[in-house]
């Protein structure tokens, strides 16, 4: 007798390759629109499915999951972050949880440098005067912006994403300096050739540049509050391409207006994908549609690893990439 293939409900549409094999190991019930679900929209796919395969767009929470059908037993999620995902009501309901680490940490990284280059030496400016038709020639005071060389980097959570930074930006000239909820090995350290700094406040004052590379936890939501962007240095510059709540957005927005802080650079915002009004207006703002992993390997990567965890949760074993385990 053939096992029937489990239903498999994912709620993006993914690349077309990772698709086709989805439909050849599962029961793929496929989003070829690449519309957002609606609440009601994944409340009727977590009755039925038996794997779910959400992204960062679907709000998972503890209504949607009280929904579940009996046969609901993984949610394999499209992406790193797992903050859309209520886990505690998972776990309580014996779901398990797996995401997919490691393969978006370069591309993050390319990102978070791209933008530190971009504010630094106003590229989205510059691109923008040409483009209107208002750049009269070079001149020695036209556009100017600041060498990074010999300044202070100051990353906000030393992961996976904080070291690959940390390693591009000694090319650049940077000097390395980190806050992280406990030290790194000594070994990476020294490799990084990164000073470690306890405490936030006292980094964030001493730094040129400040990268938000931490998780989204309760711990870590508007980490970056009015009190503590305070403390940066008028000169100096904030890039995020971590999640959008870690930032106070419009004590930001406003110190970016009034000139106490230069520049900044964001990938994600605190109520994507509603952006702050005043932050378009502003110059000194560059700004991204969450793109920090947007590159076809990094999606492919994603995906294939998607596959071979409900593959081998399916087959009874446990997926290489649980964050949590049901509890039932």
């Amino acid at each position: 007798m053939t096992k029937k293939k489990p239903l498999v409900v994912v709620t993006r549409k993914l690349p077309e390759a990772i698709e086709t094999r989805m439909m050849e190991l599962f029961d793929a019930r496929l989003n070829i629109d690449d519309a957002i679900m609606t609440k009601q929209e994944l409340i009727d796919a977590v009755k039925e499915a038996d794997v779910l395969v959400p992204t960062v767009t679907d709000k998972i929470d503890a209504a949607v999951l009280a929904h579940a059908g009996p046969n609901l037993r993984l949610i394999a999620n499209f992406g790193t972050g797992v903050d859309h995902v209520d886990l505690q009501t998972a776990r309580s309901r014996g779901i398990t949880v797996t995401n997919t680490p490691d393969v978006l940490t370069e591309d993050t990284a390319d990102m978070t440098m791209a933008l530190i280059l971009s504010v630094s030496r106003r590229l989205a400016e510059g691109e923008r005067l040409i483009r209107k038709g208002d750049w009269a020639g070079w001149g020695p005071t036209l556009m100017l912006g600041h060498r990074i060389w010999g300044k202070r980097l100051g990353i906000v959570g030393m992961g996976r994403i904080g070291r690959a930074l940390a390693r591009r930006a000694k090319g650049f000239g940077l000097s390395v300096h980190y806050h992280n909820r406990r030290r790194v090995h000594s070994d990476i350290e020294e490799e990084l050739d990164a000073t470690y700094w306890e405490s936030l406040d006292q980094m964030l004052a001493h730094v040129d540049v400040v990268s938000v590379n931490c998780p989204h936890t309760p711990a870590t939501y508007h980490l970056l509050s009015a009190r503590r962007l305070k403390l940066m240095q008028p000169h100096a510059i904030l890039v995020n391409t971590a999640r959008g709540e870690i930032v106070d957005e419009p004590a930001l927005t406003r110190m970016l207006s009034d000139g106490e802080i230069a520049g900044a650079g964001l990938d994600v915002f605190e109520h994507e994908p509603a952006v702050n009004p005043k932050l378009l207006e502003l110059q000194n703002a560059v700004l991204l549609p969450h793109m920090g992993s947007a590159t076809i390997e990094g999606r492919v990567d994603m995906g294939e690893k998607v596959l071979i965890n409900i593959k081998t949760f399916v087959d009874g074993h446990t997926p290489p990439d649980r964050v949590i385990e049901g509890l039932l």
